[in-house]
């Protein structure tokens, strides 16, 4: 399987010829150069004017011109085209793989937003490095032909600053990778903070979150630090070699010329193939951009190595509903947060999960919906494995609804029906009781989510009716705790009501929503420690105690 970066280097591909002709000419052209104005310097030494030979020069220099806007503009498309094709990829496969990605959101967000630009370098860099080697390598062979020991003195100086690159290179791609992981760190608390912002001004925590926040901070100063003495060191050290090369051709080249084995021209050109010779020590920037690109590269990476979600291709028989869970355990991280779970509930029941915090509700639920696979065992709805179903089957038959909803979609209308009908999107308000609040918007339904104030019950009974197009299975996982008791006990109704339609698994910590539910699963420290009726279970003091309630 190919690596992330020769992934991202092969999208390049179809801008990479450009460049890499771009390059090409810009080489020659700059290697053409210096020998053409080497003529017109022996044309002017012998008495002549030397005009056809600056002519070519000039017009040698135009097209070096054109070539850098040409190289510019292919480069920057290059770039932008890969970089939102990376996020592209990036966005899709984090959808696939679900909530349980493993990564922090506002690592996420630095490694598709920063990352992604310097990961898109990487056909580009790598071209780049290899062409930069052309025009030293044809001074070589120039000066070659101008006098061999011109050549030999010009390999001794361009040893030095190929050992100083080797370094340079060496040193700075750790550098590089060690500065990226610490500002993800920091993105990831600053996007906790943000998310907690009134929680953390209400507790008058603020000085102590800037702290957290900035921990790291030190941390990054220092891996800048690094970084710029990596880079300043290598700079002074390739200002020290660089001009060595200059000065060593020009030494051999003075010789020769006394020798009357090369012309003053010859000798111009010569110091001008020095010159280049010596721009190798300019490559540290592009190998700093290699750098850059490998250490984007891995870090987009990771993200795709991240297995996705698999879906099979089955459909879901006639049924009731019927939601069995065959010894499911799930792991998170080395705790185990569901061990052994094995249960049947039956179709068309309005099923209440409760338990005190940390029991593993909220997992039996994402279990349940499959926005995550358990560790071992299996989920079946209807008899099928939740597994074996394709993901428009899963989806049209599991409906979510959480505690804290984020709505997505232009207007009212799109985050509720997600593509589905008008009339569908009403049926679904009324039956969560929005469409009261949503009529008394401006727009109704088509009023912009950004432009549509809302209390946290409101915006949790959007959230049920989004989910209420489930056909199977509903899912509500503390999704009415910020409903005030009249409304909440209004859609509990409208819940337990629903006639045997569709299973319904809701996490409460309502004494009331259990009440009216027709089963109860009463979880404790992730295993089911009983299954009955709420009056039933009522009668155990310890069960009592889950919601607060005197024995």
């Amino acid at each position: 399987m190919p690596t992330a970066f020769g992934l991202i280097a092969r999208q390049s591909g179809r801008w990479l010829p450009w460049l890499a002709a771009s390059a090409l000419a810009g080489t020659l052209c700059t290697l053409a150069l210096p020998t053409v104005l080497g003529r017109a310097v022996d044309a002017i030494v012998a008495g002549g004017t030397g005009n056809l030979w600056l002519v070519a020069a000039a017009v040698l220099i135009a097209l070096g011109i054109a070539v850098d806007l040409l190289d510019s503009f292919v480069g920057t498309a290059c770039a932008a085209s890969t970089t939102a094709w990376l996020r592209n990829r990036l966005i899709r496969h984090l959808l696939a793989v679900g909530p349980d990605s493993r990564f922090d959101t506002g690592d996420l967000v630095t490694r598709v937003s920063g990352n992604a630009v310097d990961a898109a370098q990487a056909g580009p860099s790598l071209l780049t490095v290899w062409v930069a080697v052309l025009p030293p390598v044809g001074s070589l062979v120039l000066l070659t032909l101008i006098d061999p020991l011109l050549a030999a003195a010009f390999l001794a100086g361009v040893a030095l600053v190929a050992l100083v690159l080797r370094a340079f290179t060496k040193r700075t791609a750790a550098v590089i990778t060690s500065y990226q992981r610490v500002q993800g760190r920091i993105a990831a608390r600053l996007t906790e903070s943000l998310t907690g912002a009134r929680t953390i001004a209400a507790a008058g925590t603020v000085h102590d979150e800037k702290r957290r926040v900035l921990t790291d901070l030190p941390a990054l100063h220092d891996q800048g630090m690094r970084s710029w003495h990596v880079l300043s060191r290598s700079v002074a050290q390739g200002a020290v070699v660089g001009p060595l090369v200059t000065i060593a051709v020009l030494g051999a080249g003075g010789f020769a010329l006394a020798a009357g084995r090369i012309t003053p021209g010859e000798l111009f050109a010569a110091v001008q193939y020095a010159v280049i010779g010596a721009g190798l020590g300019s490559m540290t920037g592009i190998f700093s951009r290699l750098a850059r690109a490998k250490a984007g590269a891995n870090r987009a990476g990771e993200v795709l190595d991240v297995e996705p979600m698999g879906y099979g291709r089955q459909r879901l028989p006639r049924g009731p509903g019927e939601l069995e869970f065959r010894e499911v355990s799930v792991h998170s991280g080395d705790a185990l947060v569901l061990d052994g779970v094995s249960m049947t509930l039956p179709g068309g029941a309005a099923v209440a999960v409760v338990g005190r915090s940390g029991a593993g509700k909220s997992v039996l639920a994402a279990v349940a919906a499959r926005l995550r696979d358990p560790s071992a065992g299996q989920v079946l709805l209807d008899g099928v494995p939740l597994s074996d179903l394709g993901h428009a089957e899963l989806r049209k038959s599991i409906g979510c609804a959480f505690e804290r909803p984020v709505l997505v979609g232009g207007t009212i209308a799109d985050a509720v029906g997600m593509g589905r009908d008008s009339n569908s999107v009403r049926e679904a308000a009324k039956s969560t009781h929005a469409h009261e609040f949503v009529t008394r918007l401006p727009l109704g339904y088509t009023t912009p989510l950004a432009d549509a104030p809302m209390s946290g019950g409101e915006a949790q009974r959007l959230g049920l009716a989004r989910a209420w197009h489930a056909q199977r299975l509903l899912v509500l996982d503390d999704a009415t705790s910020s409903l005030d008791m009249v409304t909440e006990m209004q859609i509990s109704q409208t819940l337990t009501g629903d006639h045997g339609h569709r299973t319904r698994l809701i996490v409460t910590h309502r004494v009331a929503t259990a009440a009216r539910a027709d089963l109860v699963v009463w979880l404790d420290s992730g295993r089911v420690r009983a299954i009955g009726t709420h009056e039933h279970l009522w009668l155990d003091p310890a069960y009592r105690d889950v919601f607060g309630a005197a024995a």
